[in-house]
């Protein structure tokens, strides 16, 4: 009976921060404004806030059911403000500036609605470029009402799957605001899981049960969405770290939660959400989480405390900046409390015991020959490689390893965040006149797949900078890159083709640039990395006559270049 009637309190508590919420969120952001930018039902594979690499996702991503080409619709009234082609990053996308004081954002699209497609390919044709950078056309220029095909959802901007990346900012500050909050419905009855918690000793004078050392804690079920650990004697300053996952519906994805708050003897000493942050702060998400761990595991620990040098928003009515203070003889019953978006809760239950500790296990203490100071610029010279760090490189005063060994230099292990980037210089006289052009700097932290850092040369020395700590070496790419698979043969009749399409790759430096050419004439290819391939639509331009040259030059990051020239018919 008991336990029913503790189930009835809980049900009753979801329903009303349900209700409370909801009219928290009509009341700060217009409800019913914006329309859902595809015409099928929302399922989600990334959530606002989401942890990534180095950043919060700044958006949600929307599946399209393993399908590019949906139709992507304006979700209110505006003009498009901006458009950008690229490789990498979101792709094609399109911002369109709403008059309620919102922008709304499209990413990843495979094509552009029919007025913007036109207005993309003439700028690419003056360029000369598959790439565009930003181009803002004139405020007005091209009008969208609420419901008009802007796009077709795709998978441009990296190796992505198909969805539609979507956001909404606020137009004057480039805040970005959890789409959810403005309307956008969704379906989600699952809690979020808690799959891992860390204890924190803060401090050369608090411990956790006898030590200095961060603890993994065993966490068992109590409930359906509770958990609890056994209990932890601690004394001095602790902190708590919490790994959690949600899971709309039946979908797989392990995605972000919307808020993680922690109690006290039933006092709230830590609170975060994620109803908006900005692009400038998204960075410190690296001293929200444990990132040693993450750099150790590739899983991502929320501390439930402040770091000092930690800036972002998403904090709110902090005791102590979370901070446990234990005192001996004392008991404290700590809740740390995770909801996604729908309200959906799991909690996990600390028991600690304030208890000064007879015998102490000691942590060790790092120190190297390479102690940087943050408030200085420092730099190191061994071997012929110079690390330099300008002043707040770093978060904090640290040690650091540096060693080299040949051409590997070793920068650290990559466990510690950064704030800026830092210069990584090599000393290239060992190498002939002849193989200069050909060499460039690599991040093989990867030893499988070296990674091409974009180098600078200044007479023999060769240098780049980077925010990644690791293994560097020097590399020779004497290698054209490859040119292949054509979808016709030379002397080929290509009149029922719709596309001319060719790959390319280059398996060292990797491919700088391409261009293509029929007749002497610049053509646009559409580049698709994740397939290696350039596709040319005969419908961009009227060939004249039925005999035509194509050419296609392939250049990599070291300058080596390719050339293939064919010849094919068409009417």
């Amino acid at each position: 009976m008991a336990e029913k009637l503790l189930k009835l309190k809980k049900y009753i508590f979801v329903l009303f921060f349900l209700a409370s919420f909801t009219t928290f969120a009509q009341k700060k952001y217009p409800n019913n404004y914006f329309r859902s930018p595809l015409d099928i039902p929302l399922k989600i594979s990334g959530t606002f806030g989401e942890l990534r690499n180095n950043h919060f996702h700044a958006g949600i991503d929307i599946k399209t059911n393993h399908r590019t080409g949906l139709k992507v619709y304006a979700t209110a009234d505006g003009y498009v403000s901006r458009i950008k082609v690229a490789l990498w990053g979101y792709g094609k996308t399109i911002y369109i500036t709403h008059p309620n004081g919102y922008t709304s954002v499209y990413a990843h699209l495979s094509k552009f609605g029919d007025g913007i497609q036109e207005y993309v390919k003439n700028i690419q044709y003056q360029k000369e470029s598959y790439e565009t950078g930003n181009m803002y056309p004139e405020e007005n220029k091209i009008l969208v009402k609420k419901g008009e095909i802007i796009a077709y959802s795709g998978r441009t901007g990296g190796y992505v799957a198909p969805h539609l990346h979507y956001e909404i900012r606020d137009t004057k500050t480039e805040h970005i605001i959890n789409p959810m909050l403005l309307g956008l419905k969704i379906q989600d009855s699952i809690a979020p899981r808690i799959n891992k918690l860390m204890a924190y000793s803060i401090g050369s004078n608090s411990r956790i049960n006898r030590s200095t050392k961060k603890q993994s804690l065993s966490i068992k079920k109590d409930t359906l969405n509770s958990y609890i650990t056994s209990r932890i004697s601690a004394s001095g300053k602790i902190g708590f770290g919490i790994n959690v996952y949600d899971f709309l519906g039946k979908e797989s994805n392990k995605n972000g939660v919307y808020s993680i708050e922690m109690l006290v003897n039933g006092k709230r000493y830590y609170y975060h959400d994620l109803e908006t942050f900005s692009f400038p702060e998204s960075k410190y998400i690296n001293l929200l989480i444990d990132y040693p761990h993450y750099a150790s595991y590739k899983s991502r620990i929320q501390k439930t405390f402040l770091e000092k040098e930690n800036k972002l928003s998403i904090y709110k009515g902090l005791i102590n900046d979370g901070i446990i203070d234990v005192k001996e003889g004392f008991n404290y019953q700590v809740d740390i409390i995770t909801k996604d978006f729908k309200g959906n809760t799991s909690s996990i239950r600390i028991p600690v015991i304030g208890l000064k500790s007879k015998s102490i296990l000691e942590q060790k203490t790092d120190t190297t020959n390479y102690k940087i100071s943050k408030i200085k610029f420092q730099k190191f010279t061994k071997n012929g490689v110079t690390v330099a760090f300008p002043k707040n490189t770093f978060y904090e005063d640290v040690f650091i390893d540096f060693s080299v060994n040949g051409t590997i230099a070793e920068i650290h292990k990559p466990n510690i965040p950064l704030d800026k980037n830092f210069t990584i210089t090599f000393d290239s006289i060992m190498y002939k006149n002849s193989e200069i052009d050909n060499i460039y700097i690599a991040n093989i932290n990867n030893k499988r797949y070296p990674y091409y850092q974009k180098t600078r040369k200044r007479s023999n020395k060769l240098f780049t900078t980077t925010k990644n700590l690791g293994k560097y070496t020097l590399l020779i790419d004497n290698l054209e890159p490859k040119i292949y698979n054509p979808n016709f043969k030379n002397g080929d009749w290509v009149s029922r083709l719709k596309y001319l399409t060719i790959k390319i790759s280059d398996s060292q430096s990797g491919i700088k640039s391409y261009k293509a050419y029929i007749d002497d004439e610049w053509v646009l290819m559409e580049y698709d990395l994740k397939n290696k391939k350039l596709s040319y639509d005969f419908y961009d331009k009227k060939l004249v006559g039925s005999k035509h040259i194509f050419k296609l030059v392939v250049s990599d990051n070291v300058g080596n270049t390719n050339i293939y020239n064919s010849t094919f018919y068409r009417k």
